[in-house]
């Protein structure tokens, strides 16, 4: 029950520790720029500065364009819709002003410069609209607009796009954040960073430090987590009260608010023009970015789906614009560093100026493979065609799966007659807190951490592969359990366990048992009835597995800070405080009957 792992070293990503700390710190760089600051009078650049788009309902958004010093006749644009404010692209624009574009870095409403009121993902599309078009009628552009960003430059690409403006002509949307499914929550648990956004992105400044302060934001999670205090108080007791906030809770699962920021079905179908979609094995945003890449792929017309390209990197979410070869105590191979700012010229080029296609893109799915004996990319024709064997393992246990080394197996032996395995939550236990805290401090040292399950979860290993494998893509998990409460989350997290016991994290996934069913419905479940519940969204990866290693899954109940914490009562969870709190007692099934079990997408190992 108690599972200590200090004299190893491990490298892991777990889920909190994904959002808490690859969010924290890197997602704010990842708005920002590479070093090398260079002045537009050095560069051959020249500026507009506080240019004035006018929008539709009368609102001007502010834009600082670069343009190639002396342009002798108009070129095609390409601009960013940003909250972060526009200073933070500067490397950007100078990078396609002196390659033949002109950029324009647009505030988007309400931040920095622009007028009007920020409503995060509510307004991009209609206004991306006008600024592709009022773009196209400047005399220094050929008609021809794109658009370049990540996260929620990203986002403001599709949302853009599903307006069909005339004259957009391509879109490159990195790390893409997807409204309902990866932001403000993931399979509706929000997250505590949502309210760490919404401070770096009220009113019209910056706010980068603040944002990055991650002892700061810490500590305020924890107090909340601490003191047993409803989720829905976090916006007070970070000391910003936000009325954007206390709307997205009052839309806790997929609703007609998020899908009016999106692509329907019938607007993929409508979609004409190329797009290079790019995420990564690490990127915060990547459930987001397959989203709408698997929309497209599913509703598209056949010649628009073939002009779609896909890159995941084993980069974290700021590595989708500026690959970086250490992730997570993890090290990649230099064929990692693929320079993106020439990739996007390059697609730029080939759409918009009748260049040739970029040499990278092979085929329409490029995917890098870590592991030893690997670091290299792979291609295929699409990404379900990828790794169409599935390695199927089978829980098995005598009923005491608890901790690591009194652990559970996967087999491919199906089971038979084998008694369940059991473990308790307790929503008022407080004791992973601390823990947590030390390990995000000491994660961004030296990535050694404890583990501690304190009876809330079960362990299960493989046996050691005989011979390297690659799993490549996203696994599948059937769980069959039962519960005396209404409603918990719960989290499996998946492990390659290396032959000297160094743990690395492959991916994770956490569901709400009230939304087993379905995001669009709550559904609670009932005492004692034996539940079938799927986790079908992984994260993607791709990597080899060495020989002698064995995967560990870990299925647990949530209980962290990070996340907005279930108190089991069935009750509006955002509303929930210490005094609702209800002991989950889980019962986790694996025999003839409920054969739960992970699916696990493989491939045949080359060179």
């Amino acid at each position: 029950m108690f599972l200590e792992l200090r004299r190893r070293k491990l490298r892991r990503t777990t889920f909190f520790l994904f959002l808490l700390v690859v969010f924290t710190l890197c997602a704010h760089l990842g708005f920002a720029q590479e070093p090398g600051k260079v002045s537009p009078a050095e560069s051959g650049v020249s500026m507009l500065w506080r240019v004035k788009i006018p929008l539709r309902d009368g609102i001007k958004l502010n834009a600082t364009i670069f343009q190639p010093k002396g342009i002798s006749e108009p070129l095609p644009s390409i601009f960013t819709l940003t909250p972060y404010i526009s200073d933070t692209y500067i490397d950007r624009a100078l990078y396609f002003a002196q390659h033949g574009y002109v950029f324009a870095a647009v505030d988007v409403r309400g931040r920095g410069n622009s007028e009007g009121q920020f409503e995060p993902f509510a307004q991009e599309g209609r206004d991306g609209y006008d600024i592709v078009e009022w773009l196209a009628l400047q005399p220094w552009c050929n008609g021809k607009v794109t658009m370049w960003g990540g996260s929620y430059a990203g986002f403001d690409q599709w949302s853009t796009l599903k307006e069909f403006p005339p004259h957009l002509a391509t879109i490159v949307p990195a790390a893409a954040a997807h409204p309902g499914v990866d932001f403000p929550f993931y399979n509706g648990i929000f997250t505590s960073y949502t309210m760490q956004w919404l401070t770096y992105t009220s009113g019209v400044t910056p706010n980068v430090r603040l944002f990055g302060n991650s002892p700061f934001w810490i500590e305020k999670f924890i107090d909340l987590y601490r003191d047993h205090r409803a989720f829905k108080e976090l916006d007070r007791v970070v000391g910003n009260p936000s009325l954007i906030f206390q709307k997205w809770l009052s839309h806790p699962f997929l609703v007609s608010y998020y899908d009016a920021m999106v692509p329907t079905a019938e607007d993929y179908q409508k979609i004409k023009i190329p797009i290079l979609s790019i995420t990564g094995h690490y990127d915060g945003d990547q459930a987001g970015a397959l989203t709408y890449y698997r929309n497209h792929q599913k509703f598209g017309d056949p010649a628009a789906v073939a002009n779609h390209y896909l890159i995941i990197g084993p980069w974290d979410h700021a590595g989708t614009r500026t690959p970086n070869r250490d992730v997570g105590g993890l090290r990649f191979g230099e064929a990692s560093l693929v320079d993106l700012n020439r990739l996007h010229l390059e697609w730029y080029d080939w759409t918009m100026k009748g260049g040739k296609k970029p040499e990278f893109l092979k085929n329409r799915v490029a995917y890098y493979v870590v592991g030893p004996g690997a670091e290299l990319w792979r291609y295929a024709d699409d990404l379900a065609l990828i790794a169409p064997e599935k390695l199927v393992l089978y829980a098995h246990s005598p009923g005491s799966a608890n901790d690591v080394f009194s652990s559970g197996t996967l087999q491919m032996a199906k089971p038979d007659k084998e008694k369940p395995d059991k473990f308790t939550y307790d929503p008022l236990d407080t004791r992973p807190a601390e823990l947590e805290k030390e390990e995000v401090l000491r994660y961004i040292t030296d990535q050694r951490f404890v583990l501690n399950l304190f009876g809330n979860g079960l362990v299960y290993h493989s046996e050691p592969f005989v011979e390297p494998i690659e799993i490549t893509g996203q696994v599948k998990f059937v769980a069959w359990i039962s519960m005396d409460v209404p409603d918990t989350d719960l989290q499996a997290a998946l492990y390659e366990v290396l032959p000297d016991g160094t743990s690395v994290a492959l991916t994770q996934d956490m569901k709400r048992v009230r939304y087993r069913e379905s995001l669009r419905q709550e559904k609670m479940a009932t005492p004692g009835e034996i539940m079938r519940l799927e986790f079908d969204s992984f994260t993607f990866f791709s990597r080899r597995i060495s020989k002698g290693s064995r995967l560990r899954l870990l299925l647990s109940c949530l209980n962290t800070p990070s996340l907005e914490k279930n108190y089991n009562s069935g009750g509006v969870v955002a509303g929930e405080t210490g005094a609702d709190a209800r002991t989950a007692h889980i019962t986790f099934y694996h025999d003839v009957r409920y054969p739960s079990h992970l699916e696990i997408p493989v491939s045949a190992v080359r060179r």
